[in-house]
């Protein structure tokens, strides 16, 4: 089973190092039990409503049950806003960053897995030099090897391109163990796969899939969303959510300034830099 992580600063370094970790009771047992509950009334609502739980090209049978659009509901936005998640968000993608997703899948007895895949492969071509995607996992339930826990190959964050999955890369898998009420933090270069439910119970997680801001986000929320929702969020979330008038505006902040401004300080710099070198080339004569 793999260790949680036991301190914010100590997660945040094991993500950047190893590309995920365990962030063990956020919620306690009973709040997850809550969450689940509520997760399965939605779920089977969608299903009366005709949606589709199950998608063939993602999984192999009916036994994994998909739940889509949580946003809809007041649980699942506080979920998604939770401030251990935001900060580990952040520590990852910087300060601005959208909210793309958030799903869940439960794994039920006789559930197979998925093809192996990294997030990030999914919406950028490669090479992906820097992580620009990434999953908070919420755990409904214990999540072990036996009943379904997610796979990942470990350094498998350090790859840069399609070509360097190897052809043993099944062979490399691992499970995600952890408690209900965890968190696991997965960036989104992780080479990964829904594992199979060998035990008689299910396995249930949430996925909360966060993006660099230059990317589009998987669901359109400005068109799924309705009215009563969209005027119950804050301004922080409406911009996690792209729902601001701007998009896109990237770094433009950080490093725009006015023309005088701009080469005024990089002129100085300039005659600063060249009165060191000429110093320094005649201590050399």
């Amino acid at each position: 089973m793999v260790s949680p992580t036991p301190s914010i600063a100590e997660a945040q370094q094991r993500v950047k190092d190893e590309g995920w970790c365990v962030i063990p009771d956020i919620l306690s047992k009973d709040e997850a039990k809550n969450v689940l509950d509520e997760l399965w009334a939605i779920a089977a609502a969608a299903q009366k409503r005709g949606e589709d739980t199950f998608l063939p090209f993602l999984d192999p049978n009916e036994s994994n049950v998909r739940v889509f659009y949580l946003l809809e509901h007041a649980l699942f936005r506080n979920l998604i806003q939770h401030p251990t998640a935001i900060q580990m968000v952040k520590s990852v993608l910087g300060e601005n960053f959208l909210i793309s997703n958030f799903t869940a899948n439960i794994a039920r007895p006789g559930s197979k897995s998925m093809g192996l895949h990294s997030d990030q492969s999914l919406v950028s071509p490669d090479p992906w030099p820097y992580v620009n995607a990434m999953n908070v996992i919420w755990c409904l339930t214990d999540v072990y090897a036996a009943n379904g826990a997610t796979l990942f190959i470990p350094g498998s964050n350090k790859w840069e391109r399609r070509v360097e999955v190897p052809d043993n890369a099944r062979e490399l898998l691992r499970p995600f163990e952890a408690k209900a009420g965890s968190i696991i933090i997965m960036d989104g270069k992780m080479w990964h796969t829904s594992g199979a439910n060998v035990s008689s119970e299910d396995r249930a997680l949430l996925f909360g899939y966060y993006t660099a801001p230059h990317l589009r986000q998987q669901v359109n929320w400005t068109r799924k969303l309705n009215e009563e929702v969209k005027g119950s969020l804050s301004p922080e979330m409406e911009e996690w959510l792209g729902l601001g008038v701007t998009a896109n505006l990237g770094e433009a902040i950080l490093h725009l300034k006015y023309l005088d401004d701009q080469f005024a300080t990089n002129g100085e710099k300039s005659s600063a830099d060249t009165a060191a070198a000429f110093k320094a080339s005649s201590h050399s004569k």
